[in-house]
């Protein structure tokens, strides 16, 4: 082969190896690229634009140092240029910097792909966040559709005498309601009631666990004081209030005198509006958020104060153990804290003392929803009227029907409530 040459000097032991290879313009470079690449090696040769017929083209020599038998030592490598050739760099200096510059975008590609993962894990946990948000509002929903459903006739018969303002006794108003209206007049305007009640108790469930753990993030305790669990379902109260009470506004006019004349959801909405204008939905705004703020506050914190004392107390950490040993095979049921008889206890005291405690706010609020533009007052001069007309009882009319209602319908609502949870994997 012309101009090829290799040459290599016998090494013992320790010392020094070299080899060489007489190598054309084009190979010398392919060559030196290769060796370049190598760890610990560097390259540098020239090529020459000018050569001398039959002159042989360049020599690269390669050194490495052996050491004892244990391998090779990558020492220099480089391209001497031949006899006639001196000088010419830049072919070698552009490979390096070739070699460089595919290092240098390897690690920008590299650093791309690594926040395109980042963005990933992030989109990925926004993701989960929302669709668990979304499961938390759906649990206090069905809560609320159910526990609404059971006790509508209970609902009905508040709302005869806070609205109505019924004299007769509570059997001879259940008899007078079978009688003229039937069976189905018991949940009149049920519907309407769960298109209120819905997203009011999702919303105040989510807000209260949100505003709780807030609280508890910002103070750094390990456990939720009693005055942060009254803070947090204070404003639950008022955050739901804010959201949903156009609604019970419609409801209240459609079950009062001359209410059913105007249609459904929408007539009395239409009707309300294009007569009173369209903030007469928002009527006993102040009165409900004066009442849903300590009812809030009353009955999640009530309900978690007597929770967190079971479950402090030895029977309950028996309990929770025992839970987290079963609960891969455990159903929904036993996965309750409280299980379900407690459950259904503590929400049915939390509802009763929550609506003992502001139940003339509630009277105050139906008295104003009723009403029109021409005799409206404020909620001070309407509570004034009201204890003027009968006297402070008056503020407490239909109070017992209330806890009656209340009693079931705020132990099955935080039943199904802490049900809902489990069954939808809420976080």
């Amino acid at each position: 082969m012309p101009w090829l040459e290799m040459w290599l000097p016998p090494a013992a032991g320790e010392g020094a190896v070299a080899a060489g290879l007489f190598l054309d313009g084009g190979d010398a470079a392919a060559h030196g690229a290769l060796l370049a690449a190598m760890p610990g090696c560097s390259v540098s040769f020239g090529a020459r634009s000018r050569r001398r017929r039959g002159a042989p083209p360049g020599f690269l020599s390669l050194t490495m140092s052996v050491k004892g038998g244990r391998g090779f030592v990558p020492g220099s490598v480089g391209l001497l240029a031949g006899a006639e050739e001196k000088g010419g760099a830049e072919e070698a200096e552009a490979l390096v910097a070739g070699k460089k510059a595919v290092e240098e975008v390897a690690v920008a590609e590299g650093n791309v792909l690594l926040l395109q993962e980042k963005e990933k894990e992030k989109d990925a946990r926004a993701g989960a966040g929302a669709m668990n948000t979304t499961k938390h509002l759906w649990a206090g929903a069905v809560a609320a559709m159910v526990s609404r459903t059971v006790v509508a006739p209970l609902e009905r018969l508040k709302l005869e005498y806070i609205v109505r303002g019924e004299q007769r006794n509570l059997f001879q108003l259940m008899h007078a309601i079978a009688t003229t209206q039937g069976l189905k007049g018991f949940w009149k305007g049920n519907f309407v009631n769960i298109l209120r009640t819905a997203p009011f108790k999702a919303v105040n469930f989510y807000a209260y666990d949100s505003y709780r753990k807030q609280l508890l993030k910002w103070s750094g305790n390990e456990e939720t004081t009693n005055f942060e669990r009254f803070i947090a379902g204070a404003f639950a109260g008022v955050t739901a209030t804010l959201m949903c009470i156009p609604m019970d506004t419609i409801r209240t006019r459609m079950v009062a005198p001359g209410g059913e004349a105007l249609g459904g959801v929408i007539g009395v909405a239409r009707h309300m509006i294009q007569t009173e204008g369209f903030f007469s939905l928002y009527k006993g705004l102040v009165p409900s958020l004066i009442s849903m703020a300590p009812s809030g506050a009353v009955f999640y914190g009530v309900y978690d104060i007597l929770k967190m004392a079971y479950l402090h107390s030895p029977e309950g950490k028996k309990r929770v153990s025992m839970m987290k040993q079963q609960k891969q095979e455990a159903n929904a049921l036993d996965q309750l804290e409280l299980g379900t008889v407690r459950t259904l206890l503590y929400g049915a005291i939390a509802g009763c003392c929550a609506e003992a405690a502001t139940y003339p706010f509630e009277v105050v609020r139906r008295q104003l929803q009723m009403q029109v533009k021409a005799t409206r007052m404020n909620a001070f001069a309407t509570c004034l009227k009201i204890v003027d007309q009968g006297g402070v009882p008056a503020l407490y009319a239909g109070l017992i029907p209330s806890l009656l209602q209340v009693l079931p319908s705020a132990s099955i609502s935080y039943f199904v409530y802490e049900l809902m949870k489990i069954v939808l994997k809420v976080e």
